[in-house]
């Protein structure tokens, strides 16, 4: 059976210091860029993989990450946050990493769950997920000092050209322009479903939806709806009665493209409808809908938090175009 390959391995195949490769490994922004990738084209052309429990031990760390448990609440658009939370956890071990879940009712809750964690060196970071303007859960997790990374904008001061923290988020807006740009194909007027003002993700999706019509000289209607299935079949069916025409219709959730169609349905109108997720239920009732790409989303969220190596926490500085990543979305056409 073959030895595996050690750090001096590794050093004296890349022609570095075991110093260096230690650096590349734990600090990785400390390390010139051009060694930096020589480090890790060694580490990969060798195979190396440090020990977990021996780095565990070494470092005084958890190797784990945290990340809370979303509560079930059923519908069509809930996959997005599961197939993000499996892809963190898959590529998390890829890299040496664990991930912790815990549940967790209210932002308060959470809060006092990821500080009994982080007292208790239980994680070394935390993931938060659906995120809202002027997050609370900001603040509090700087005060006791966790490293984090949001998937989503804070949606305050938190922003690209200004960064206070790391996040990772869907280019929302370009996903409705691709969308309401496909939808002009069929005609000039389309309509936009979303949810009401005020929702850092619904208002991104929104103005993508108006780039696309004020670019092109079209028209459209702004219908709005809670972000359910009857709600939106309620919404359209209103617009319907008040002959709002339109040519098609771009919505802000596949919750919402399936109310959409069923009030079509009702009043015996046929129109393309594009939804935004990219569920399983999309694909199911074969309409157009927006693939958010949560896996991409995941490794973008590892290499902010974690660097290139994954190895260890080792947080990026928060610098303007270098705290943040913007995943773009992907149209997929039925």
């Amino acid at each position: 059976m073959a030895k595996a390959p050690t750090v001096e391995d590794v050093a004296a195949h890349a022609g570095v210091s075991r110093q260096t490769v230690s650096n590349v490994l734990n600090t990785p922004d400390i390390v010139k860029p051009a060694t930096r990738e020589r480090v890790l084209a060694s580490i990969d052309e060798l195979g190396y993989r440090r020990h977990a429990a021996a780095r565990r031990l070494r470092l005084r760390r958890s190797s784990t990450i945290g990340i809370r448990l979303d509560p079930y609440l059923g519908g069509v658009s809930g996959v997005v946050l599961d197939r993000f939370v499996h892809a963190i956890t898959d590529r998390s071990s890829e890299r040496g990493m664990r991930m912790l879940v815990y549940a967790a009712r209210t932002p308060e809750e959470e809060l006092a769950r990821l500080a009994e964690l982080w007292e208790g060196s239980e994680i070394d970071a935390a993931i938060l997920t659906g995120t809202v303007r002027d997050d609370q859960r900001v603040g509090r997790l700087d005060a006791v000092g966790l490293p984090f990374i949001s998937f989503g904008r804070p949606w305050g001061d938190d922003d690209i050209a200004d960064p206070t923290h790391l996040w990772v988020d869907v280019d929302g807006a370009a996903g409705t322009r691709a969308a309401t740009e496909h939808a002009l194909q069929r005609g000039g007027f389309v309509s936009f479903l979303g949810w009401p003002s005020g929702s850092g993700t619904g208002d991104d999706r929104e103005r993508g939806w108006r780039e696309a019509i004020d670019a092109s000289g079209a028209q459209g209607a702004r219908i709005v709806s809670e972000d359910s299935v009857q709600g939106a079949r309620h919404a359209i069916a209103a617009a319907l009665t008040d002959d709002t025409r339109a040519d098609a219709i771009v919505c802000a959730s596949d919750s919402l493209a399936v109310g959409a169609l069923l009030a079509l349905a009702d009043a015996g109108v046929r129109m393309p409808v594009i939804g935004f997720d990219n569920t399983p239920t999309a694909e199911a009732l074969g309409f157009s809908s927006v693939e958010q790409r949560p896996e991409d989303v995941a490794e973008a969220v590892l290499q902010l938090l974690m660097g290139p190596t994954g190895d260890v926490v080792s947080p990026r500085r928060v610098e303007s175009g270098e705290a943040h990543a913007l995943i773009t979305p992907e149209l997929v056409i039925r």
